[in-house]
């Protein structure tokens, strides 16, 4: 339970119509918020925007939500980390994850199956580089180093610069319960997409059992403050018909089966299958209210803070709030969480 939440502010994917969010980061940090965090698919990448924004900020944490395993090796990772680290200060917050199928087959042209493995040996060898106490050696399935053929010359390496810091907090973007186990396994936080925070200790509670002290949940909410709650239910069930209905296949879509977790497996693969079918209208109709409301924080400042209260009662204890992006709202959801 957490009683005490810290607050982050989660800015997505950049995009190239999109004004530059230098300000909106500079005046989160100026009111207090712990961190600032972005995202990569197949646009943007996550390191370009946060080093931008590291370049123009002192203080405030910098997050990756999350940095996709197979665009990079884990050298790419370790080093670009280590770099982004030394400018701004040591204020990394490095999460990585091992996106879907969709995209890590038919974006990156790589393997997907195995993605609990894979993450174990990428965490393993980046922290390995970050040591600097020997050459790199792996002898894993997944990252071989030295790479076992090719011209037969390679030979086991370490890493030039010497790290700001020789652990790096390492965040694991996670759905499953074995993913997320994994997390409170390796890692310093664990990253979670959709949180029911009434729902979380009964979907996740055996998963993050042996998470050490200090373990870090930063769950990603959609704050949006309005009089018009109406409004919305409605922004949360768009986004909602689109990561139910259509990020992923029919046979594997990892944001439904959370939402089935939650108790709703039967309206998830009811919105799939309209979705899949070209009736997205009845897809979005068909989410029902109480999960569109009860994954967000939603309405005029008051209701927020009542529902603020179910988050202090679940295992979270970091909220990276997106949506808004003003000071005065940022100012308002600060009072209400920070005190």
């Amino acid at each position: 339970m957490a009683n005490d939440l810290r607050l982050g502010l989660n800015l997505g994917y950049w995009q190239r119509d999109a004004t530059d969010a230098t300000e909106l980061v500079q005046t989160a940090e100026r009111l207090g918020y712990d961190s600032v965090w972005t995202a990569e698919a197949y646009g943007s990448d996550a390191f370009t925007p946060l080093a931008w924004y590291g370049a123009r900020t002192s203080r405030i944490k910098l997050g990756t939500s999350v940095v996709q395993l197979s665009a990079r090796t884990p050298a790419a990772t370790a080093m670009t980390a280590m770099t982004l680290d030394h400018l701004t200060g040591g204020r990394l917050l490095l999460g990585i994850g091992a996106s879907g199928p969709q995209v890590v087959e038919g974006w990156y042209g790589q393997p997907f199956p195995q993605p609990l493995a894979r993450t174990r040996e990428y965490v393993e060898i980046m922290r390995k580089i970050w040591r600097r106490a020997e050459p790199v050696t792996s002898d894993g399935p997944h990252y071989p180093l030295p790479y076992p053929g090719g011209a037969n010359l390679g030979k086991p390496l370490k890493l030039i610069t010497h790290p700001l810091r020789p652990d790096i907090p390492i965040y694991l973007g996670a759905e499953g319960p074995k993913n997320v186990a994994l997390s409170a396994e390796i890692a310093q936080g664990w990253l979670p997409l959709f949180v029911f925070p009434e729902k979380i200790e009964s979907m996740y509670g055996d998963a993050l059992e042996h998470a050490a002290p200090g373990f870090d949940i930063a769950a990603m909410v959609l704050v949006i403050v309005t009089d018009d709650l109406r409004a919305a239910l409605d922004g949360v069930k768009m986004m909602l018909t689109l990561y139910i209905g259509g990020m992923g296949s029919k046979s594997r879509n990892f944001h439904a089966d959370i939402i089935g977790r939650m108790g709703y497996a039967e309206a998830a693969e009811h919105i799939q299958a309209l979705y899949l079918a070209g009736r997205r209208d009845e897809a979005f109709h068909a989410i029902p209210d109480e999960l569109a409301d009860g994954i967000s924080l939603l309405g005029p400042l008051p209701r927020i803070r009542e529902r603020l209260d179910l988050w202090r009662k679940s295992p979270v204890t970091n909220l990276l709030i997106m949506g808004p992006h003003d000071e005065p709202t940022l100012t308002g959801i600060r009072d209400l969480v920070l005190g």
